[in-house]
């Protein structure tokens, strides 16, 4: 299994470099198998989505689309599918960060009754609590 950064999967997603999003392709498409996938961190897909959001300024459903898309390719892997997923659909439902759905989920998943922040959309999702 090879480990992919950030900004492989966005020259990948974006195509907007030549040169780059042909080398991601190459490694993408020439390395990463069902049998054997690249990886890809929750904080990758975090980055992912700030990136798409706000340097390339994509709407929010394509996005989603772009997420789902990763979530279901069998040549990738993602830590911790079942957070993602979720974290993925409390972000389509909600105003917050997809960051903070991570964020969010994962500290339920190891435990944590809540989630206590300064930020008042995040603060709306279940997981969270807003501290004022």
């Amino acid at each position: 299994m090879i480990g992919l950064d950030t900004n492989v999967v966005v020259r990948y997603v974006v195509q907007d470099d030549p040169e780059q999003a042909a080398a991601a392709a190459g490694l993408i498409e020439g390395q990463c198998s069902a049998e054997d996938p690249g990886y890809i961190s929750t904080l990758v897909l975090a980055e992912l989505v700030w990136v798409l959001g706000g340097a390339y300024e994509y709407d929010k459903s394509i996005i989603l689309a772009v997420l789902r898309q990763v979530l279901a390719t069998a040549e990738l892997t993602v830590e911790d599918p079942a957070l993602a997923w979720r974290a993925l659909t409390e972000f389509e439902q909600g105003p917050a960060h997809f960051a903070d759905y991570l964020i969010g989920q994962g500290n339920r998943a190891r435990g944590c009754s809540r989630t206590y922040t300064f930020d008042r959309k995040a603060g709306r999702s279940p997981h969270f609590e807003l501290l004022a």
